[in-house]
C-alpha cells in the first residue's frame, strides 16, 4: 500500500431510530458517510460542511459537529491504498436528498449493518460503527 492515505473528512447522522445515513456514489458499490476530500486551506470542519451540501443538499453548522475520531483503514474505492478519515458527528435532522455525486442513500442500523443487505467501506464498517455503539451500546 502507499504510504500516504487519502484524507476525507465525513459527518455521522442518526434518525430517530439511531440508524445512520450512508451514500453510495455513483459507479461504485459501497456505502460510506457523507463526506470527501479537503480543498487547498479547509479545515477538517470545513470539508465537511462543504461536502455535506454537496452530497445530500444539507445546510449544516461547523459548530455544531462533534469530532468523533480520526480513523486509519484500507480504502473502499481505490485499490491498494489507505484512507484517513475525520469524523464527526452532527446532531441535525437531516432529510437527505442525493446530489453531487451520490447514487443512493440509506439509513443503516450500527449494531447491525449486516441487515441493510449492502457492502460497506471498511471506514464505516470497522472503524465508525465500533466507535458509535461503544459510546452508545444501546442506541
Amino acid at each position: 500500500m502507499s504510504h500516504e492515505p487519502i484524507r476525507v473528512c465525513a459527518v455521522v447522522f442518526r434518525d430517530a431510530e439511531g440508524r445512520v445515513l450512508a451514500v453510495r456514489k455513483k459507479n461504485t458499490h459501497r456505502f460510506m458517510l457523507p463526506g470527501g476530500k479537503p480543498e487547498a486551506g479547509e479545515t477538517p470542519r470545513d470539508t465537511a460542511v462543504r461536502e455535506v451540501r454537496e452530497e445530500i443538499g444539507t445546510a449544516i453548522d461547523a459548530t455544531t459537529l462533534t469530532h468523533l475520531g480520526t480513523f486509519r483503514t484500507t480504502a473502499a474505492n481505490e485499490a491498494g491504498r489507505e484512507v484517513e478519515g475525520t469524523i464527526f458527528t452532527c446532531p441535525a435532522t437531516v432529510d437527505p436528498v442525493p446530489a453531487a455525486e451520490i447514487a443512493e442513500v440509506r439509513w443503516i442500523d450500527p449494531h447491525n449493518p449486516q441487515d441493510a443487505g449492502v457492502d460497506l467501506a471498511p471506514l464505516l464498517e470497522t472503524k465508525v460503527f465500533p466507535a458509535l455503539t461503544a459510546n452508545n451500546p444501546t442506541g
